[in-house]
């Protein structure tokens, strides 16, 4: 690219986005541009001359810029003659009154935690920060943070989207793409993220030739006598994911009647009946009984999610993976303590790289949870599902995401597609349950028919899910995945 292009051409045209996003968002908060200050933390090379750069053309249109040099001797030298020559000043602090900051302190090559004088910088900001590229003291590969770090309240980046964008999305806030020309010029990407509307294309609903077997039948092999509520939740789930057929096999049977009378419930595996996938492990036991059912399970040549204690099981007897036909699909759903039982170690840092050899490894799908949770499949691909919040951290909310997994498979989704479709429905129907009003199970319908029809305010209470709503437990996560889907559904159709 650089041989068609010269660099500093690049670097206007990124700098000339930063400088028009920035524009808008001081006219966001603050009704105007013009007489209004914004700071520049500058370190050295390419990110200090974008944000130079971007104070220069912010100073043609009457914005009162200042530009804190962390290293003077390596600032870059054109984008601080430009700045100077547009009236831009210079300081050795922050000033007293800036309306907003540019953080251009490190750029992607950049790795560790901020140096002091920078973390001190930081830490006294009050107003908006502008990330260039990537939050500084933030690992741009993995998102990860081993000290002092910027968490900006947008990040604006140049010609497409980086790893920390999707891994950290907390760090770096809202993330505007400027197109600087280099989209001919891009190989595949590393990681994908699915969008709304694709998943509501994907997402299995009723045809005009349908029926119940033809859509899926989902056999939830799940709860004990300790834990009937994870049977519940994972059945449940599983019922309102999809149009299709769910049955349950396990000592929860009663309980899960109780609830869905639609499920077809029995005692034990070998009495379930015929299914097109299983979902196993949530509130199972890992006595001997459990694996005999994650045995049964495995044995039966058909997509499998295992979850919670079937996991721990797998991690405990490795055998138990021998009943399994090494082409049938398996989705491995490990939180990082499962995962560490199944591996041998933590996930550690570079959570990518961890989930896709796990994947390789054990020749599985395999989900690694987290505020934002890594789908890798044993051919390489990766997709990853950003939070837009962390309700959905909290008992029994994995196993809701089993029993949707599930229903997908048996709908023959792809697994890795399957995995990542039902983790973005999961944590959009928890960002919903928190952010709607609250109400009786009886009032349920009434609230999510009105809430997915009043666009764009319910759009609103999502996007602002970190700052409001409040903690929501598993059962209203599942009773909201209708709310969710319903939405994904009406992307799909726009």
């Amino acid at each position: 690219m650089l041989t068609q292009v010269p660099e500093s051409a690049l670097m206007h045209r990124a700098a000339f986005g930063l400088a028009s996003r920035t524009a808008a968002i001081l006219a966001e908060c603050t009704g105007e541009v013009a007489g209004r200050h914004v700071a520049l933390l500058v370190g050295a090379g390419n990110n200090g001359g974008d944000a130079l750069w971007a104070g220069a053309f912010l100073r043609r249109r009457g914005v009162a810029v200042t530009a804190v040099l962390l290293s003077p001797d390596r600032a870059h030298p054109e984008g601080l003659a430009a700045l100077r020559r547009a009236g831009g000043r210079t300081a050795d602090d922050l000033p007293d009154r800036a309306d907003l900051v540019i953080d251009g302190i490190v750029g992607l090559s950049g790795k560790g935690p901020l140096r002091p004088a920078a973390a001190r910088l930081v830490d006294a900001v009050r107003v908006p920060i502008i990330a260039v590229d990537s939050p500084s003291g933030v690992d741009p590969d993995t998102g990860t943070a081993d000290g002092p770090a910027v968490t900006a309240t947008e990040t604006v980046t140049f010609g497409a989207l980086k790893p920390v964008h999707v891994l950290a999305p907390w760090r770096c806030g809202r993330v505007h793409l400027v197109d600087i020309g280099l989209r001919e010029h891009l190989g595949k990407p590393d990681l994908r993220v699915l969008a709304p509307a694709e998943i509501g294309v994907l997402w299995p609903v009723p045809a005009p030739t349908s029926d119940k077997y033809s859509q899926g039948v989902v056999g939830i092999a799940a709860g004990s006598a300790d834990y009937p509520g994870a049977a519940v939740l994972c059945t449940g789930a599983a019922v309102l994911a999809s149009s299709g057929m769910v049955r349950f096999a396990g000592t929860a049977a009663d309980a899960v009647r109780a609830r869905w009378p639609e499920v077809v419930a029995t005692g034990s595996v070998a009495d379930a009946g015929q299914v097109q996938a299983w979902a196993v492990g949530p509130g199972l036991g890992t006595g001997a009984a459990g694996r005999e059912v994650v045995a049964h399970v495995l044995a039966a040549g058909l997509p499998v999610v295992a979850d919670a204690d079937a996991i721990t099981l797998l991690a405990r007897h490795p055998e138990l993976a021998d009943s399994r036909d090494p082409g049938t699909p398996l989705v491995l759903t490990p939180h990082d303590r499962e995962f560490e039982r199944l591996t041998g170690k933590p996930p550690g840092a570079d959570r990518v790289a961890a989930t896709r050899d796990a994947a390789s490894r054990f020749n599985a799908v395999l989900l690694l949870k987290g505020n934002t949770t890594i789908i890798a499949a044993p051919d390489g691909r990766v997709l990853v599902n950003p939070s837009r919040s962390s309700w959905p951290a909290t008992a029994g909310s994995g196993d809701v995401l089993t029993g949707v997994i599930g229903a997908l498979l048996a709908a023959g989704l792809d697994p890795p597609i399957a995995a990542a479709a039902a983790a973005h429905a999961h944590e959009l129907a928890a960002a919903l349950a928190a952010t709607q009003p609250v109400c009786y199970p009886s009032h349920d319908a009434f609230w999510m028919r009105n809430a997915v029809t009043r666009s764009p305010h319910t759009a609103l209470h999502i996007q602002n899910a970190v700052t409001t709503g409040a903690p929501v437990p598993a059962s209203a996560i599942q009773t909201w995945l209708t709310g969710a889907i319903q939405r994904l559904r009406a992307e799909a159709a726009r």
